[in-house]
């Protein structure tokens, strides 16, 4: 019974004529999911001016045991250090998923180590899979042929995209030795090139599309 309300009120919040929203997930453990004030603000601005969304420009913070959870077709996840998800929120973010939801997490760095484990948690039969270069999430609406860009570089290791899949369909997406969400900040805050946002905030605009019309 639990279940299907909580599907009850996912389907409702897509429902035509609503406007799809992104939230940013606040979690427990001791790491900044905070980080990055002004990248989702600044993602959201530039997909509703290149890819047609009417996304709210002021993103919600939702936690991962909340039924709030099941308003937001795309829930974003950052931060640089560690992530803890008690049996509550597992049994709930995985019920949101499975249910339609998404989650991207986007290491800030330094939270590769820690939210593995917490993955595990929610799929514990299922492992990260490589996403390859020709994965159409990287091909929604901006090209990028050779996969997840660079945008920081920390470890001198290469960007990757993995994935977590029910059924075919994508549910859980973790940017690795990427950085995006540095790159969607606000120009004053990392002093980025012009041409590495915009790469950023494409790639995002990508993520957002595929999120949004699957």
């Amino acid at each position: 019974m639990k279940k299907l309300l909580f599907l009850v009120i996912f389907l409702c919040a897509m429902l035509p004529g609503k406007a799809q929203e992104i939230a940013l997930l606040k979690y427990n453990g001791g790491g900044d999911w905070y980080a990055n004030p002004t990248s989702l603000p600044n993602l959201i601005k530039f997909c509703n001016s290149h890819i047609n969304t009417q996304i709210d420009p002021k993103p919600e913070t939702v936690e991962p045991g909340s039924s709030d959870i099941f308003q937001y077709p795309l829930v974003h996840m950052t931060g640089h250090g560690n992530v803890i998800f008690d049996d509550n929120e597992v049994e709930n973010l995985r019920t949101y998923l499975l249910s339609g939801g998404f989650l991207h997490i986007d290491d800030n760095y330094g939270m590769n180590k820690y939210i593995r484990k917490e993955i595990k948690k929610l799929f514990p039969d299922k492992e990260l899979v490589e996403l390859p270069a020709n994965h159409p999430i990287f091909s929604s609406e901006f090209p990028f042929p050779n996969g997840l860009p660079k945008i920081h570089e920390h470890d001198g290791l290469p960007p990757q995209a993995f994935g977590i899949f029910e059924n075919d369909r994508l549910v859980l997406l973790f940017t690795y030795e990427s950085d995006l969400g540095d790159g969607w900040e606000s120009e004053e805050v990392h002093h980025d090139p012009e041409d590495v946002r915009l790469k950023a905030l494409k790639m995002g605009a990508n993520i957002v599309k595929y999120v949004f019309e699957n």
